[in-house]
């Protein structure tokens, strides 16, 4: 059935749901999981010459971003240990989440993503987007939602 299912994860208390629930499913069916994380890239306007910022503080702020994903990461690491699950981790900085993750499945041969999602409503959803929505609009692979 499903061999490599792909797991995004932001840190959240819902991305920790979506780890809970893969490493679950990974177990039931023997597949692997790979946990994700999308690095919010620095906006250019935050480190141009008119903000003033150097070009040692934007490393520190990546050093940082770097190591607040390998924080995400451990939580699924730490999971799948417990459960006996094999796994494997990356991290990108993607032009948007959705695009992240829908890179990352494709790169890394995942034949299902499973993710979180905050279930906000139509209306906040319309308004704010849904990164759960767009993945599961674009998505070539199936996307198993967890709430």
């Amino acid at each position: 059935m499903y061999k490599r299912i792909l797991v995004p994860t932001d840190g959240s208390k819902m991305a920790a749901k979506g780890i809970k629930c893969a490493v679950g499913l990974a177990k039931a069916i023997g597949a692997t999981v790979v946990g994700y994380h999308g690095m919010e890239p620095i906006a250019p306007a935050y480190y141009s010459e008119a903000a003033g910022i150097r070009a040692s503080q934007v490393r520190a702020i990546e050093k940082l971003l770097l190591g607040n994903g390998e924080h995400y990461l451990d939580a699924l690491r730490r999971a799948a240990d417990k459960a006996g699950v094999p796994w494997e981790t990356l991290m990108t900085s993607p032009a948007s989440p959705h695009l992240g993750i829908l890179q990352a499945a494709r790169a890394q041969r995942c034949d299902l993503i499973c993710m979180a999602s905050h279930g906000r409503g139509k209306l906040a959803s319309a308004l704010l987007g849904s990164v759960t929505q767009k993945v599961l609009t674009h998505s070539k692979v199936p996307v198993f939602v967890c709430r």
